[in-house]
């Protein structure tokens, strides 16, 4: 079992910037990679950023070279750096972690939104 915990989200201004953090206790010696996703309303979640433990990481089309993800100074810890946001961007975003290839856990979510 893995529990994800994260921080971060709010409201920002079109043009900003904003970093949200996840945190993974549990079972992690086991997790494969990590990654963050989003869900606006009416709309599928869709793929913002994947790191695997190797460091290698992949971006959905809606990153557009605005957003990295990386692990963060703290153990078992993934960040999500989002620059030049725009109102498109609004939605909840939630992190994971795919554990021995076989389940994926997933955090409760937090609101980002962007005004114009």
């Amino acid at each position: 079992q893995v529990q994800l915990v994260q921080s971060g989200g709010g409201t920002v201004q079109a043009g900003g910037s904003l970093t949200l953090s996840c945190s993974a206790s549990g079972d992690t010696s086991s997790i494969n990679a990590n990654g963050w996703y989003r869900q606006a309303p009416g709309k599928s979640r869709e793929l913002v950023a994947i790191i695997d433990n190797n460091d290698n990481t992949r971006y959905g089309g809606s990153a557009k070279g605005r957003f990295a993800i990386s692990r963060g100074g703290a153990k078992n810890t993934v960040q999500l750096q989002m620059n030049n946001l725009e109102p498109e961007d609004t939605a909840v975003y939630y992190c994971s972690a795919e554990w021995d290839r076989r389940i994926t856990f997933w955090s409760q979510g937090t609101q980002v939104t962007v005004s114009s």
